[in-house]
């Protein structure tokens, strides 16, 4: 009799655990990540997806670059978020071997997105001739 319960127990568990059950009423936070990759002269993006039944939350954001031929300074944009768009100047130098201060942004508490099933989306626009690293990544999570 008791073996049978444990194996029940183990079963239920093990269902429990492929569902996504939650634990004493407490939702479970799901890892995501997104990130643009090395692009040239061009647009990096970098989209937390959105999920069915799921809110995405983004906990922070990095960008890097080399320069470009001429110095340029952008405006990096976060979309999708509750509060609304956020916006960031990013400053590449001259010079393409040169490279430019880390953006880092953290946010603590995490900020949701907009509404249920609605992606994040980090944008930096390209920084211009010359420029041919620049890269974008992000992180957050969904519950």
């Amino acid at each position: 009799m008791m073996k049978n319960a444990l194996l029940g127990a183990t079963l239920a568990l093990a269902l429990c655990s492929a569902k996504r059950c939650e634990a004493q009423g407490e939702p479970h936070a799901f890892p995501v990540t997104a990130a643009s990759g090395n692009v040239a002269a061009a647009s990096a993006v970098a989209t937390l997806p959105g999920a069915p039944g799921l809110t995405t939350f983004i906990s922070g954001f990095e960008i890097t670059a080399s320069g470009a031929t001429a110095a340029a300074c952008v405006n990096a944009t976060v979309t999708g978020l509750v509060s609304g768009n956020l916006t960031y100047a990013f400053c590449a130098p001259a010079g393409v071997t040169t490279g430019a201060a880390p953006l880092v942004v953290n946010f603590n508490p995490p900020i949701p997105a907009a509404s249920v099933n609605t992606p994040i989306t980090l944008t930096l626009p390209s920084l211009g001739a010359g420029n041919v690293n620049a890269a974008v990544a992000t992180h957050g999570f969904q519950e």
